[in-house]
């Protein structure tokens, strides 16, 4: 009883805003286009997010309290000696991969070209401001990192490779150069295995291995990192233009060097190779949205040029857009910034206006034409917006609920809040906008108008008259022919008669009804789509125990850019091994216990590793001298002794030392070493197991420490932090399900409707995977998003079908496709007109985006037009007969008219009762 109360009461709200909006069609018209146009005048504060890393990483996570803790130990201003490629990342960096096409970078040829490459990196110069009296030619060594000589810090494979050139050009065996750690001329150990690929190695023994790792017969690549300082605003713009800078000297000379590949990057390759997706997209988005435009207008298109609505179709498009100019305008006078994620924004509005608009027009087709417009309108709104604005609930709370603070991804979080916020827009504008267009078409056709001309249409008696083309242009069916029937006692109502025969003439209503669907519920069909829906689940099923997480930032670029080029360069040379991972040890630890010492040792163990606390016990071992050491000794021998030699001078950049007091030898209060793990292809898996085992080690371990490297930032936690806003919103929407049914809407409508948004994300996330696309912030949205998309196709189409009583199951199946599942069909053509030329973008995000899409689209049109209709056929709910107020049974059922036509006569009327 609350149900219903409930149902009729909303029902008569919504009647009664439909009659409003009919008796001011002007304002409901007028006011939104005034405001899309007023807050379209904002985008003079349009803003693009900088920030990629907060974007696609976990906003909270262990990483990044680790990096702030290691920046704050250990600033990379503050290194003096050697600087190791990815293991911090400063603000600013040039970095450049060479390959040899053919050979060795180490043949003679190609280590003199990328020598004088460095040269013509390091002397290049930038002028700023470009002109004027203060203009100034900002080089290298004015940016970079000095070391303790107050030269740049360069790295080590370019003093490698001078000391070869040196040897060839004074006629002396080259010194051998080691893989992954070799040693210098200085005699420091330096690792070399991010910055020399691709390495064919041999043992200075004839099979062996050497103690520092195996000598080098040739490599194919070569990796140059140049790291700025960025100090202050000045700084900042003048690194900003040295690497553009470095991107055209780079380009020009790969062009006098076509013998070597390079593949240059640097700290803003990510950013705008990130947003340039916006910029690709454009022009497909924009024919996407004419293509819709077309469609549109002819779906809603039929031969009676009176009651085609073509207009309507075009109007529908500009609502969305107008919804989608007044919410960028929101966005923008609140201060948001945009990203490439946005782009799937347009194809949410669209999905979610278009449905409501063709279930408005299709309502407004089953009324009654000699009733007054604005009770068409008022009838249309108590039919369409109670499940409209369900559906609308829906979206907003799985968006709002993404949007939340419990959202770990910036990403998604930010995408969900302007989606959720353009929804809103998009419902409103339906209800104002697009219904007071109904309206005026209403009168348009109430006064026998042409659809698409407005022009008044003549009687059929005056069209004889006409040429054929303008008969068949002004073709329309006046009430009163229409109404003409042969009457007999159990005959329907002329006005059902006549909407029957009227349209008819609706090319998708037509096929719906005449064959589609008398197929889809066809005894020996069913069993087909039965069939189909478990080769369904089970194909999903398989993609589902597919899943691979899709951390990789360089996943949601541009194609054919810098970035994309770099990181296959990279993972194509410089696979063997992991980046290097700082092993930080941050509070004081008794290094002189021999214990400690074997501890640290085992955790270096199996790594590639430079470490000062190896060398200095190896130091003390070479003099004799016991590693067990005295306290005092222990550090007095290490700073006075085993930092002032040559070779082992780098190490003080990893050693901090504390005072202790007046006259006492100082601590060690923290230090670093450095450890590179042996990697195979699967480089991101293994490095996020390697992250897991070493901080469950540092729980249990009595020396307190962690490691880093950059790259964990977007490891650390990102299954977690990608499926939660995902799991999140599913639970929401299935309690919103469960609290509905209760209150508004029949429990078995809920069940079946939660059961269905579950099989299409099943689907979308099986077949997603399938199709090559991985667990990413994109794909997460896409998720989120098929939850609304589903409810949109599939509600209607339920609620139509749980509404009925009477008649078999099979007899409402086919009325409810023929009510909602045009309008879904409708919907889905003009949604796939707009997606089709998104997929033609050289865009890893565009592409993600069209395929999740395009998934979650082709799943939603299966069970509305396929699934649901069969298994409603043969599951519950079940039809039960028509009751009387009273509770009595009443006689009285329903009659069905049919009409047998013979040429242009209608010979009889079969009435069945």
């Amino acid at each position: 009883m609350l149900r219903r109360a409930l149902h009729a009461g909303l029902s008569g709200g919504f009647r009664a805003l439909g009659r409003f909006v009919a008796s001011q069609p002007v304002l409901f018209a007028s006011a939104p286009v005034l405001l899309a146009v007023l807050l379209g005048a904002s985008f003079s504060r349009y803003r693009v997010e900088e920030d990629v890393q907060s974007l696609l990483a976990p906003k909270h996570s262990l990483a990044k309290i680790e990096g702030n803790l290691v920046d704050s130990l250990f600033p990379i201003n503050h290194s003096k000696h050697a600087l190791y490629s990815d293991l911090q990342t400063p603000g600013r960096y040039g970095r450049v991969i060479v390959t040899a096409r053919r050979g060795s970078v180490l043949e003679p040829p190609h280590l003199d070209t990328v020598l004088k490459l460095h040269r013509l990196i390091y002397r290049m110069q930038v002028t700023v401001p470009p002109s004027g009296p203060n203009s100034f030619n900002y080089s290298f060594s004015h940016l970079c990192l000095p070391d303790d000589k107050n030269a740049c810090i360069v790295d080590d494979i370019i003093r490698a490779m001078e000391d070869i050139r040196s040897a060839r050009a004074a006629n002396r065996s080259a010194p051998v150069l080691r893989y992954p750690i070799t040693q210098l001329a200085d005699g420091r150990r330096a690792y070399v295995g991010h910055q020399l690929g691709g390495v064919q190695s041999w043992a200075p023994d004839g099979g062996t291995r050497g103690p520092r790792g195996e000598g080098v017969r040739s490599a194919r690549a070569v990796q140059l990192t140049y790291y700025l300082q960025a100090r202050g605003g000045l700084m900042e713009g003048v690194a900003g233009q040295w690497e553009k800078a470095f991107y055209s000297r780079l380009r020009e000379f790969a062009a006098l060097h076509p013998q070597l590949g390079f593949y240059p990057a640097t700290s803003s390759s990510l950013r705008t190779d990130f947003q340039l997706s916006s910029v690709l997209a454009r022009r497909p988005l924009l024919a996407g949205l004419g293509l819709c435009g077309a469609l549109a207008v002819l779906c809603c298109s039929m031969r009676d040029c009176v009651r085609s609505k073509p207009w309507l179709g075009a109007l529908a498009l500009l609502s969305v857009t107008l919804a989608g100019l007044t919410a960028a305008g929101i966005l923008n006078l609140s201060g948001s910034t945009y990203n490439s994620t946005y782009l799937g924004i347009p194809f949410v509005m669209l999905g979610h206006g278009l449905f409501g608009s063709f279930e408005m027009l299709s309502s407004w087709r089953r009324t009654r034409e000699d009733q007054h417009v604005k009770e068409r309108v008022a009838s249309v709104f108590e039919d369409v917006m109670l499940r409209f604005s369900g559906s609308t609930a829906l979206h907003l709370l799985t968006l709002g609920l993404a949007a939340s603070p419990l959202t770990n991804m910036e990403a998604v979080r930010l995408f969900c809040r302007a989606a959720a916020l353009a929804v809103a827009v998009s419902y409103a504008y339906v209800l104002s906008f697009y219904s007071s267009c109904l309206v005026f078409t209403g009168y348009l056709e109430t006064g026998y108008r042409h659809g698409c001309f407005c022009r008044r249409v003549p009687k059929q008696e005056r069209l004889e008259s006409k040429p054929a083309w303008y008969r068949c242009l002004m073709y329309t069916r006046y009430q009163d022919e229409a109404q003409t029937t042969t009457g007999t006692p159990h005959a329907p109502r002329p006005a059902e008669l006549a909407h029957t025969r009227t349209y008819d003439s609706h090319l998708l209503l037509g096929c719906v009804r005449r064959c589609y669907g008398d197929w889809i519920t066809n005894t020996y069909v069913k069993p087909f789509v039965v069939l189909l829906y478990l080769v369904y689940i089970s194909f999903g099923l398989m993609g589902f125990l597919q899943v691979a997480q899709g951390s990789d930032p360089s996943g949601l670029v541009a194609m054919d850019t810098a970035t994309v080029s770099y990181t296959r360069a990279q993972q194509r040379y410089f696979s063997s091994y992991s980046p290097v991972i700082g092993f930080y040890i941050y509070e004081s630890a008794p290094y002189w216990n021999a214990s400690v010492q074997r501890d640290l040792l085992e955790y270096a163990k199996g790594f590639q590793r430079i470490s000062w606390l190896e060398a200095y016990l190896a130091y003390l071992s070479e003099r004799n001298r016991s590693t067990s050491l005295p306290r005092d000794n222990f550090t007095r021998t290490l700073r006075l002794d085993f930092l002032r030699e040559p070779q082992f001078a780098h190490f003080a950049d990893d050693i901090i030392f504390a005072e202790r007091g007046p006259g006492e030898e100082p601590d060690v209060a923290a230090s670093r070493i450095f450890l590179v793990a042996k990697t195979t292809e699967n480089k991101r898996e293994e490095m996020s197991v390697l992250l897991d085992t070493l901080r469950r080690l540092s729980l249990t371990s009595r020396v307190r420490f962690l490691i880093f490297n950059p790259s964990f930032v977007y490891l650390d936690r990102y299954a977690a932090a990608v499926s939660s806003p995902l799991r999140h919103s599913l639970l929401a929407v299935l309690f919103l399900l469960g609290l509905s049914s209760l209150a508004v809407v029949e429990p078995l409508v809920s069940v079946w409707l939660g059961l269905t948004l579950l099989s299409v994300q099943f689907g979308v996330l099986g077949f997603m995977t399938l199709w090559g696309v991985e667990l990413d912030c994109v794909s997460v949205l896409c998720l989120i998003l098929a939850l609304g998309h589903a409810a949109d196709c599939s509600a209607p189409l339920l609620s139509g079908f749980a509404a009925g009583r009477g008649d078999s199951r099979t007899r409402w199946v086919r009325v409810a496709l023929e009510r909602h599942g045009v309008p879904s069909l409708q919907a889905f053509l003009c949604y796939g007109a707009a997606l089709a030329p998104v997929g033609s973008v050289r865009s890893n995000l565009t592409r993600t985006l069209f395929r999740c899409l395009a998934l979650t689209a082709g799943c939603s049109a299966l069970h509305a037009l396929a699934f649901l209709p069969t298994l409603l056929t043969f599951l519950p709910p079940s039809k039960s007969r028509a009751r009387r107020p009273d509770g009595g049974d009443d006689p009285r059922q329903e009659v069905e008219c049919v009409e047998m036509n013979d040429g242009t006569r209608v010979v009889d009327q079969i009435t069945t009762v």
